[in-house]
């Protein structure tokens, strides 16, 4: 069942996920063992929007998924308030107070990686739905559901190369995010034979890149690449369709929710970006392999949301988070209990060991070595015609 922090959770949300119907779905269910798992969600702040998308999805796995071989999963849910400071304060929070047997969370590249950190140091087993790069002796106890920034900007770079571009120019955050998506770009674009005629950069919380646009109009390059995310990455979008840029413009999978789709309106037409499988669901071929659960998660996710239908991949993302935690429980002894070290070890051992798990987002194999697990045939490209998304290729 889902506990709630007076002061991490809004009560907005809590709310939401009490008309979800989720508390009382859990509650006369009766188990032997209780798995706590901490969830911490950008809930308040520049990117609360995705953090209201993640709720959605969790929304739809509890439904969906919240026993497992008689052990019960109860949710410690916080806000961070989209600050990576607030996000260690709550993660430390949830491991010495809490004692949780692991941890999801959060969004956005720095607040994740911040509770990664802690997570590590807390030998505490943790499933991100962000893209973060990790040290070694990080990785083997954290991993993301979420493709990685260098993967994603890797197949825009190919479809730069396909539609003919020569030259890009890059607005991307001023943080790790926009570090390393320019990063990818610069990788993959050099190897292209795409020159890069501008770097612009910008924090979440500005509201304008009116300069940074005008830079890069300057440079006249074919194509423009947004390292942004969420609803702040509509600005280089909505800047360079206000002074008039005829070029083609590219993102990431940073930007894939409704709220970004519906703020960037006409200036995001023809937006190009790659996405896993989940928001393409309806126009895959039978012969996917995700097809089946991502139908399933569909019907959960009405079925804990008053009705409302998925349209984003953070919910996915959230979604999968939980499915990861939730298969690792099941190849768990029953002799080894929750709130023990050796629960806590085992389950990091299980996630490391997952192999081929077919989820909304593709198939995800981890290994301690990286934090990252998505299959790259999973990845699809595209683009934003009306204010729908429609599959390229």
């Amino acid at each position: 069942m889902f506990r709630f922090k007076k002061n991490g959770l809004t009560r907005q949300v809590a709310c939401a996920l009490f008309a979800a119907g989720v508390l009382g779905a859990s509650a006369g269910a009766q188990a032997a063992d209780v798995v706590k798992v901490g969830i911490i969600l950008p809930l308040s702040g520049p990117i609360a929007a995705q953090g209201m998308s993640t709720v959605k999805g969790l929304n739809a796995a509890v439904k969906y998924e919240d026993v497992v071989n008689g052990r019960k999963l109860e949710v410690i849910q916080l806000d961070d308030a989209s600050n990576p400071s607030l996000t260690t304060r709550n993660a430390r929070k949830l491991i010495d107070q809490d004692k949780v047997d692991v941890l999801i969370g959060t969004g956005g590249v720095p607040g994740a990686m911040a509770m990664a950190t802690v997570a590590a140091e807390g030998k505490t087993p943790m499933v991100s739905f962000t893209p973060i790069n990790l040290k070694p002796e990080e990785a083997k106890w954290v991993h993301t559901v979420a493709q990685s920034g260098y993967t994603m900007v890797g197949a825009v770079v190919d479809e730069m190369k396909r539609n003919g571009v020569k030259t890009v120019g890059y607005i991307g955050f001023s943080d790790a995010w926009g570090d390393a998506a320019y990063g990818a770009l610069k990788k993959y674009g050099e190897a292209a034979g795409i020159k890069i005629v501008a770097n612009e950069r910008y924090a979440r919380a500005d509201n304008s890149v009116a300069a940074q646009v005008l830079k890069v109009m300057a440079a006249k390059p074919d194509a423009v690449l947004g390292g942004g995310a969420g609803t702040p990455g509509a600005l280089p979008y909505l800047g360079l369709a206000e002074r008039g840029y005829k070029g083609a413009i590219y993102g990431t999978h940073a930007l894939l929710s409704p709220e970004f789709v519906k703020l960037v309106g006409a200036a995001g037409e023809g937006l190009i970006v790659p996405t896993g499988v989940v928001l393409l669901g309806d126009q895959l071929p039978d012969s996917n392999p995700s097809k089946k659960i991502i139908h399933e998660y569909a019907k959960a996710y009405e079925a804990a949301n008053n009705g409302a239908k998925p349209y984003d991949v953070f919910s996915s993302y959230a979604f999968d988070a939980w499915e990861v935690v939730a298969k690792a429980i099941a190849r768990i002894p029953a002799d080894v209990k929750p709130g023990t070290q050796a629960f806590r070890d085992a389950l990091r051992d299980a996630i490391n060991n997952t192999k081929g798990l077919v989820t909304t987002q593709g198939k995800y194999t981890f290994t301690p070595a990286s934090s990252f697990g998505e299959d790259k045939s999973s990845i699809v490209i595209a683009k934003l015609e009306k204010g729908k998304w429609k599959l390229v290729h």
